[in-house]
Formats: C-alpha cells, sequence, structure tokens
C-alpha cells in the first residue's frame, strides 16, 4: 500500500513539473533575453546580431540585450552560451568559426558543438573573398594559382587567427590545388586586414564586407570569392565554383543557437520572431549592407548546416594534418 502510495505521489509530482515547464515555455519570454556574440563589437558578427536585436524584442515582446563576449577565436562566448541555464533567456549568435572550423581543428574545445546547443535559425550567410595586395603579380585567379605554383611558399597570407574560416578555407584550396602559401596568424580580423593593405602581408582570405572598402577603393585587388553566384558590384570576379574548386564556396553564418535541451516551443517562438524580424525591411537593407544574405531557415534546417560545415572543415583538418600548437 506504502508503495502504490509512494509511486502515485511520484507521478503527480512529475506531472506537476511537466506542466509547470510547459506553462513556463508557452509564457515566454517574461525578462530580458541576453544575445551573447563571441566576438567584438563592429564585426559582421556584431553587426546582424545588432540589427535583428530590436525587431526581434518587438517580435517577442521582450528587450533583447546584446552581449559581447570576445576571445579564443568565438569560444569564450560560445562556451559561456553552452553554460547557460536551457530557458530561453540566454542565447548565441553561432558563426561557422564557433560551430565547425574552431572545433574541427582545436581537440580541446570548451564545448561540443553536436551536444552542447539547440540550433534555432541561420540568420544570414556572408561571401567570403581572396584579396591581394597591388603588388602581387597576377589579376586573376587562373594568374593567382600560376604564381603561386611558380613559387611555393614564397607569398603569406593573413587571417584573423589559426583555426578560424579564412585559415581552413585557404587550407582546403593548398589541399584542392596544390599550392604552397605561409600562414600568418593575427589576432583579429582588422590587424590582418591592416597588415595586408600596408604590403606587409601579400594576400588575405577574409569576410567580404570587411574587406570590399578597400577593394573598392582599390588598395585591394579581389581574385575569387566563395559565395553561392557572383556578387553585385564585383561581378567581374568568379565564385570558387566556376573555377574549379567547389569544396572552397563556402560562406560565413550568422546563426542564433540556445543551450542544449531547450524546449520545443521556446525554439518555436524565438525562430518564428527571428523570421518575423527579417521581414522587416530595413532589417533586409541593413543586413545587405553588410554584403549578407538572409536565410531565415528551420531549426531542423540549421542543424544540418551545422553538421555538414563541420564535416567539411574536420575532412580538410585531416587530410592536412593541421593541429593548433
Amino acid at each position: 500500500m506504502i508503495n502504490r502510495r509512494l509511486c502515485l505521489a511520484m507521478a503527480l509530482a512529475l506531472g506537476a513539473t511537466a506542466t509547470t515547464g510547459a506553462i513556463a515555455a508557452d509564457a515566454y519570454p517574461t525578462k530580458p533575453i541576453r544575445l551573447i556574440v563571441p566576438f567584438a563589437a563592429g564585426g559582421t558578427t556584431d553587426i546582424i546580431a545588432r540589427v535583428i536585436s530590436e525587431p526581434l524584442a518587438k517580435a517577442l515582446g521582450q528587450p533583447v540585450v546584446v552581449d559581447n563576449k570576445s576571445g579564443g577565436g568565438g569560444t569564450v562566448g560560445a562556451a559561456e552560451a553552452a553554460r547557460a541555464a536551457s530557458d530561453g533567456y540566454t542565447l548565441s549568435i553561432a558563426t561557422v568559426s564557433t560551430t565547425a572550423t574552431n572545433p574541427a581543428v582545436n581537440s580541446k574545445m570548451p564545448y561540443n558543438v553536436q551536444r552542447d546547443f539547440t540550433p534555432i535559425i541561420n540568420v544570414a550567410a556572408t561571401p567570403n573573398v581572396i584579396a591581394v595586395h597591388p603588388s602581387f603579380p597576377a589579376t586573376n585567379y587562373k594568374e593567382f594559382i600560376a604564381e603561386l605554383k611558380k613559387n611555393p611558399g614564397k607569398y603569406s597570407y593573413a587571417t584573423p587567427g589559426p583555426g578560424s574560416i579564412a585559415h581552413l578555407l585557404m587550407e582546403m584550396l593548398k589541399a584542392e590545388t596544390g599550392v604552397s602559401v605561409v600562414h600568418i596568424p593575427y589576432r583579429g580580423g582588422g590587424p590582418a586586414l591592416n597588415d595586408t593593405v600596408a604590403g606587409q602581408v601579400n594576400m588575405i582570405f577574409d569576410n567580404l564586407p570587411s574587406a570590399y572598402p578597400f577593394i573598392k577603393d582599390k588598395r585591394l585587388r579581389a581574385i575569387v570569392v566563395a559565395a553561392p553566384n557572383r556578387v553585385a558590384g564585383m561581378d567581374d570576379i568568379p565564385t570558387f565554383a566556376e573555377v574549379g574548386a567547389p569544396v572552397v564556396n563556402r560562406s560565413a553564418y550568422y546563426g542564433i543557437v540556445g543551450p542544449k535541451n531547450l524546449p520545443k516551443e521556446i525554439v518555436d517562438k524565438v525562430n518564428a520572431a527571428t523570421r518575423k524580424a527579417l521581414e522587416d525591411p530595413n532589417v533586409q537593407k541593413r543586413i545587405a549592407e553588410t554584403g549578407s544574405v538572409i536565410l531565415g531557415n528551420t531549426p531542423e534546417q540549421f542543424a544540418q548546416q551545422m553538421k555538414d560545415e563541420y564535416a567539411a572543415y574536420k575532412a580538410v583538418v585531416d587530410k592536412q594534418g593541421l593541429k593548433l600548437d
């Protein structure tokens, strides 16, 4: 009898807990939401987060507060997001660096991408570009590859750091073409770009929004872009797919994730609210100004993208034998 009463009490308690959780998810949100940006203010990741934060707050009915937590190529902020409570009040911007390239090359990551996050929506994607200093003796992709093959190890390229998307994209290109070019890692995209513009480094693999002003001013020369299609304003610059290196034709992305075990009701609410925010013409205009294209997909689609990108970068890490020092 006692055991039966105990079982009944436990069942009632579990039912009450489940009901309380459902009610909490249904009422979400009832307070401000923190949106972690795992990079410093001013970059493309930060810009996109701030562009969507206000309309997202309007759609959800609560403030969305952008919180920059930079360091470790994005891993510091991403790790903090992974440790957050699964209540929807701490979300994070996820990038290729935090969900694919860094995890692919770093065996000591403070989080597991597939286990520790709940994908919600991929907001936008940005092309990447190889741009050379004007002194580099090539004006197009064919000449560029020929020059690198003729002079293995002579030229160098700048990136925001080891394990960054720029680093691994160039490794993909090296694996595809057999060229040899020296990696010069910097502590951020700004210093890498500045030294390339100054001619201290021969070339850079960079997010297009960062490099574009210098390309426009002819202080850098674009060679090839990683994008689904040719980029407006750079119609004479081919994509990697067009030059025969489709595996390198990968964009940077900016999505929203929550901690693991985020309730589906909350995931669906944030996804729907973000989609609504992306319908705002001002949001569309401002995202387009960063050189990005809007995605706005489902949680399932974003989860698959994260898996696919990780697999692609892990393959090149293994093939090239890359390790972080």
